[in-house]
């Protein structure tokens, strides 16, 4: 009999063990991404006291054109890159959740690099 491989069983058993790795602090925090097939969503994380200080997401209401594609994944790293500079926050650990280091994630990143994050 073959089993069907459940794809996000695998991703957060990715995810999982790239946590334990690494973890973001209040002078380097880390910026998670979420990817649905509809929306993309990331957020900058303090680990140490367990705080979300920014996020950035595809189903605010600020937000225009198509959600699922890589445009949008550009335009949220963009819009969570501005907030972290408004609040201070100049370097980031990224963290892709597990998922594959293309499209939609990396497109992500590029927007939130060419806006002025490090990482």
């Amino acid at each position: 009999m073959i089993k069907k491989i459940n794809k996000n069983a695998m991703r957060l058993k990715r995810h999982v063990r790239v946590r334990g790795k690494i973890s973001g602090t209040p002078c380097r925090p880390r910026l998670n991404v979420f990817r649905s097939n509809s929306n993309i969503y990331a957020q900058i994380i303090d680990d140490v006291n367990g705080a979300t200080l920014v996020s950035a997401s595809t189903v605010e209401k600020d937000f225009e054109g198509a959600t699922g594609n890589c445009e949008a994944a550009k335009k949220v790293g963009q819009m969570v890159a501005e907030r972290a500079k408004a609040k201070g926050i100049e370097e980031v650990i990224f963290d892709r959740g597990g998922y594959v280091y293309h499209g939609r994630v990396a497109a992500l990143a590029d927007g939130a690099r060419e806006s002025g994050l490090k990482f």
